[in-house]
């Protein structure tokens, strides 16, 4: 979740600016899930969520509840939909999932129209896409206030 904080010209909002995971807002203290792991991830942007949380990121067998989700999704790993919605059960209320999807012209490149679809069906709002690495373009997608009100 992102939390406003004031301006200044401190290296740490310089970081913010160029440390993708902390313009994601990633925070210390997070548990972090990830899923979708496979040998094409981006390992500079895992190790910069990573150090952001100042943790490890938790695996696929992780069984309790996380802060965010890290969802690595290939248009080849099966309904967008449904996996969307199995996610939302690993995030605490008011947590996020972060969707990376390969870029145009990537192999497993996913359809921002399709994107936009599943995350509606699934319940979740979408920001705009962001580029948060050299193969991989990624979505924050939350919970609507509504809908948290009535979750646990």
């Amino acid at each position: 979740m992102i939390r406003r904080q004031p301006v200044s010209a401190t290296a740490d909002h310089a970081e913010e600016r160029t440390n993708p995971a902390a313009r994601l807002g990633f925070q210390p203290g997070q548990v972090v899930q990830e899923i979708g792991y496979d040998e094409d991830v981006d390992q500079e942007l895992r190790e910069a969520i990573e150090e952001a949380v100042e943790g490890d990121l938790m695996d696929e067998e992780y069984d309790d509840v996380a802060d965010a989700v890290v969802l690595w999704f290939r248009d080849d790993d099966g309904d967008l939909t449904d996996v969307l919605v199995d996610a939302t059960t690993y995030i605490e209320e008011g947590g996020a999932i972060l969707l990376l999807t390969p870029k145009t012209g990537r192999t497993g490149y996913v359809e921002p129209s399709d994107i936009s679809e599943a995350a509606t069906t699934a319940g979740l709002t979408a920001s705009k896409s962001v580029s948060v690495g050299k193969d991989w373009s990624g979505s924050r997608l939350a919970t609507p206030k509504a809908a948290k009100s009535g979750k646990r």
